[in-house]
């Protein structure tokens, strides 16, 4: 594969967790920065198009993205106020959130280009960031893989019609959509899962990977789907699980040569057997992040190349 990177673009924050039992601990996070740096802890070249302000919680996403040595793509400082989200977690550790957030993105430079580009969560659908998210992904389609995570969150963006229009236009531009069965519930409340995959699969990606937290994961496209469990684990919580789910879908394409021009054909065409394992990857992955207190997503030592 030729030399190049992944272009993460999207949100970082502090989630500000609230335990069962009213304890309280503060997290780096947010759906773009956790996939930045759990591609860098699989050791991908990772860049990061985000948005930080200059304060105390700014201040805690740079140090979480520093450590691993994450990029950055833009300058991030065009905010007043750094995002946060307050996470309050039951008794089996889900996470219920609570978001404060501005999005503004500054463009995207054009150059280097990367062979992957992955857009996620708020900062695609969310005003006035989203329109610079949908500009770059429209200039890189076609010489870059482009994928993109729903990861809706209903309490910022509403559901239904209003965020079904902004997914959609979002989902037009990806050559492969991840999502969460809450995610089809809150854009598609009014369809069935399988009436929501064919939804999107019809505004153009060649799959729609489909997340289902303990029971595992399935792969929609071309022929029949396929279908993964997930490995039995202890959870701590499910902060960053999806962020870290997507990052390791991506490695997974990347060991076989899935990003770059012509990654979308490619992908369409894989076999059955290799869609299985790039599944096992990402959902092995997802699991392990689930096992440690907020996003701390999982290094390569952990997680295994992908076969």
């Amino acid at each position: 594969m030729a030399d190049g990177d992944v272009l993460v673009v999207g949100e970082s924050l502090v989630d500000v967790v609230e335990h069962a039992d009213g304890s309280r601990r503060e997290h780096p996070g947010g759906s773009a920065a956790n996939v930045a740096v759990a591609l860098a802890r699989l050791d991908r070249p990772v860049r990061l198009a985000t948005a930080l302000a200059d304060d105390r919680y700014g201040a805690i996403v740079a140090t979480y993205l520093g450590r691993d040595r994450v990029s950055l793509a833009v300058d991030p400082e065009t905010i007043e106020r750094t995002a946060s989200a307050r996470a309050v977690l039951d008794a089996e550790g889900a996470a219920r959130y609570e978001l404060d957030l501005e999005w503004v993105l500054t463009p995207v430079p054009a150059e280097p280009a990367p062979l992957a580009v992955h857009a996620c969560s708020l900062a695609a659908v969310l005003a006035p960031g989203a329109e610079e998210v949908l500009a770059t992904l429209r200039r890189l389609r076609g010489t870059a893989l482009v994928t993109y995570d729903v990861n809706a969150r209903p309490v910022l963006t509403g559901s239904g019609e209003e965020l079904a229009a902004a997914v959609e236009r979002v989902v037009a531009l990806a050559d492969l959509v991840k999502a969460s069965d809450e995610d089809l519930l809150a854009v598609y409340p009014e369809l069935s899962e399988d009436e929501a995959v064919a939804r999107l699969l019809s505004l153009g990606p060649v799959a729609v990977v489909l997340t289902r937290g303990a029971a595992g994961a399935t792969w929609h496209g071309s022929g029949r789907s396929v279908s993964v469990a997930a490995p039995t684990v202890e959870v701590v919580d499910t902060i960053g699980a999806g962020d870290t789910f997507s990052a390791a879908l991506l490695d997974a394409l990347w060991a076989r040569g899935l990003v770059g021009p012509g990654a979308a054909e490619r992908i369409a065409a894989l076999p059955r057997r290799h869609r299985t394992k790039v599944l096992t990857h990402a959902v092995r992955a997802g699991a392990l992040a689930t096992t440690r207190p907020g996003a701390d997503p999982p290094y390569r030592a952990e997680v295994g190349s992908p076969t």
